[in-house]
């Protein structure tokens, strides 16, 4: 076929077809065209016919990003600023509000068939909801509701992938009764008869394929673990330095960015116990990986077969960096309870991390702990939660055989989530609403980076913030400004702010705050209106009573110095502006 430009594309008979990927928990080195060993030849594949992006950034956590994605807002504008438990504040109510659209609701008006296979939690609290009620009933957004004409998947958060609570087809609750299933499986499978039926109709099509692996628990069938048993003998800690390397071959970091520091709370691979069972807990990681990428195998293999993959966007990310935390997906501290249900045979879930308990089947429920994390994550600090560069960095892959003119090149300039809704509407010709079934619509924030796929260069108009729990950053040009929310645990912690020059310092080893301290007044500002626009909450606010505790997950040095106050005793602060 021949190229088309992104205007030619958004003609009637020629619109492009749109797949969107997400993976749950993924960190930025998890791919093999970002570093990793793991075999990811799918997605690598995608990357050789597409652009890679180094500096694409996600909301942080689960719920935040997957509502960033869908409406192309920062994610307390749409409702959900933290999970989807109600805090009691608009901003942070656990749903999509009304004054909100999603990008199936937007690309519908534009002709297109919407389809929706995997993770949905953005629509609050609905695991106890009665047999043969749905959420629209109660009020709280389905996909169903929120423009996406089929369905197949989960309301909420991570689960068993043998038996997941809450699965829905459309409208209709349904449950597991055999022993072969497998989620991960099912959201490839049910999104390739989605894609097949569109295919047969005359509009294009927007699949929405949200992934929750590999998020915990550590479930992957036996033969795929067995495939990386024993891969992983050597170490966390050469481990990162392997991709480290690879990465710098691949040309994804910048040779002169040192690799952080193995993460305070985790010891030397060789002072470690237990060294088979911690292969093992990377085995399974490594599993799920794959798996996920031989189900967009599968779906590419349809679009082939029927002629579609060269008019097809294909675009992949994660929704937070590597994961550290063990059962807390929707609350600030874990509760095994919630998992102590039997499997679809009978037995008794086993659940923790325990070397007595070998992960992977479905009577375990096991996660792949800090140390992986680490690794996960290379070459940047933290995790999931946290707004470092290893909390917010998202591998980020787009593909269209029709519209990229460089195949196989690297974009290094930021963007964020909220950009990639700007650019699919953008692709699709389809025009971003100011009102929307009787509601005024907040003014779309993310920009269009579409130019970027005919080989022009692309610079974000507008600074980039973020906010999690406390944990604050903000991204103007080459200059970070973050922050980490101080230690519960400790009363006389608080949060800092710290400065980096990503250009120089992706890794956020040398704070610059001090020699600095315009530019950090001046970002502080910056981030202080926005948090106010956005009606971001204050959680280190004595009133602002339902701050998580976060103590599930250790505390953090990067090698240069603690980062929080109280280590130190008192510590450089700025005055914040008024």
């Amino acid at each position: 076929m021949t190229q088309r430009s992104v205007e030619d594309s958004t003609s009637a008979s020629s619109k492009p077809n749109i797949v969107l990927i997400m993976a749950d928990d993924l960190g930025w080195s998890d791919l093999g065209c970002y570093g990793s060993e793991i075999r990811t030849p799918n997605l690598d594949k995608l990357a050789d016919r597409g652009v890679r992006f180094t500096q694409m950034y996600n909301s942080a956590r689960c719920c935040p990003s997957r509502a960033a994605l869908l409406t192309g807002l920062n994610p307390q504008q749409a409702g959900i600023g933290h999970m989807i438990n109600d805090l009691g504040v608009p901003a942070y109510q656990g749903y999509l509000n009304d004054n909100c659209v999603t990008i199936a609701e937007v690309l519908k008006t534009a002709g297109y068939r919407t389809l929706m296979a995997g993770k949905w939690h953005v629509g609050g609290e609905q695991g106890n909801l009665p047999e043969g009620w749905h959420p629209d009933m109660l009020g709280y957004p389905s996909p169903k509701g929120r423009g996406f004409d089929r369905f197949y998947g989960i309301l909420s958060g991570g689960g068993s992938y043998y038996n997941p609570n809450m699965l829905m087809d459309d409208l209709t609750r349904i449950s597991i009764d055999t022993t072969d299933y497998h989620f991960t499986d099912a959201i490839a499978d049910k999104a390739t008869q989605f894609v097949d039926d569109a295919i047969h109709r005359d509009e294009p099509f927007f699949l929405y394929m949200a992934f929750t692996a590999p998020h915990w628990p550590l479930h992957a069938w036996p033969d795929d673990i067995e495939q990386y048993r024993g891969k992983h003998l050597q170490g966390w800690d050469e481990t990162r330095m392997n991709r480290h390397e690879t990465q710098r071959g691949l040309g994804v970091v910048d040779p002169s960015w040192k690799l952080s520091p193995r993460d305070s709370g985790v010891l030397p691979w060789d002072e470690a116990p237990d060294k088979e069972w911690r292969d093992l807990q990377m085995a399974v990681y490594s599993a799920q990986v794959e798996q996920v990428d031989r189900g967009i195998g599968q779906l590419m293999a349809e679009l082939e077969e029927t002629g579609e993959a060269d008019n097809t966007v294909v675009v992949f990310l994660a929704d937070n960096g590597g994961c550290a935390e063990f059962l807390a997906e929707d609350s600030p501290a874990p509760d095994p309870s919630r998992y102590n249900y039997p499997t679809v045979d009978g037995r008794v879930v086993r659940t923790g991390n325990s070397p007595s308990i070998d992960p992977g089947p479905p009577d375990t429920f096991a996660s792949v702990d800090i140390a992986w994390a680490n690794v996960n994550n290379t070459p940047f600090r933290l995790f999931k939660h946290y707004t470092h560069e290893g909390g917010i960095s998202t591998p980020f892959i787009i593909s269209w055989p029709d519209g990229v003119s460089e195949k196989g090149s690297i974009f290094n300039n930021p963007a964020h989530i909220i950009d990639i809704n700007a650019t699919l509407l953008d692709i699709a010709g389809a025009h971003y609403p100011t009102t929307f079934k009787g509601k005024d619509i907040k003014p779309a924030e993310g920009e269009s980076f579409a130019k970027v796929l005919s080989g022009s260069d692309w610079e974000r108009d507008k600074p980039i913030a973020w906010e999690h729990e406390g944990n604050r950053a903000v991204r103007i040009g080459d200059w970070k400004l973050v922050s980490e929310i101080g230690d519960p645990a400790d009363p006389e912690s608080k949060a800092v702010w710290e400065l980096y020059n990503i250009r120089d310092d992706r890794t956020e080893l040398n704070d610059l705050i001090d020699g600095e301290r315009d530019r950090a007044t001046a970002m502080i500002k910056f981030y202080n209106d926005w948090a106010e626009r956005c009606e971001v909450e204050d959680w280190e606010n004595p009133g602002f009573t339902l701050r998580p505790k976060l103590g599930t997950i250790t505390r953090h040095n990067h090698g240069g110095g603690p980062v929080i106050a109280a280590r130190l005793g008192p510590r450089r602060e700025l005055p914040t502006p008024e």
